[in-house]
């Protein structure tokens, strides 16, 4: 028969486990997040310093593509608004961010698992689950949502090893 001590480890394993789990799914989110935004800060500056170029060109060379050369220049301009707007860039940056925190508590939850709650007192390892669990939902609070192709390419990223686990959760490396 379990005793006390032996099913209330067992349970803050698990809880441990969760947590990691949680932020491993978080982080890889935030990380394909930033992804999108950095795609689409470079394609439309890209398109937009493309577009100003062609239509300079264009309208200085006097051959008759005024019009054309207007026509880019407004497209160009609207591209930066929409970059303005956005800020895509700043986006990324934060997703960035937010990833690399859930990094951490996915790291911290994995040695809590592995290294100190096994063996520690089982009084002793619930303020670090408390404390692991505060900082999840700090980071959930602060962190932005993702978008269902973040997480889609997220859980895809995540099936393919790109963080190796096994099936109970355990790290392959440890």
């Amino acid at each position: 028969m379990e005793t006390d001590e032996s099913a209330r480890r067992k349970a803050l394993l698990r809880e441990l486990l969760e947590v990691e789990d949680r932020a491993m799914w978080s982080a890889q989110g935030q990380f394909e997040q930033a992804k999108e935004w950095q795609r689409l800060n470079l394609w439309l500056g890209s398109l937009a310093a493309s577009s100003a170029a062609v239509s300079g060109a264009l309208v200085l060379a006097s051959s008759g593509f005024d019009i054309v050369g207007g026509v880019l220049a407004l497209f160009a301009a609207g591209g930066g608004a929409v970059l303005t707007v956005v800020n895509a860039s700043q986006r990324a940056t934060v997703a960035s961010a937010a990833a690399n925190a859930y990094l951490e508590i996915q790291n911290a939850a994995r040695r809590a698992r592995l290294v100190d709650a096994p063996w520690a007192d089982v009084e002793t390892s619930r303020p670090l689950l408390e404390g692991l669990t505060e900082r999840m939902d700090e980071q959930n609070r602060s962190a932005e949502p993702i978008s269902p192709r973040a997480y889609r390419r997220a859980r895809r990223n995540i099936k393919a090893g790109g963080q190796t686990t096994t099936p109970n959760g355990a790290d392959t490396d440890a």
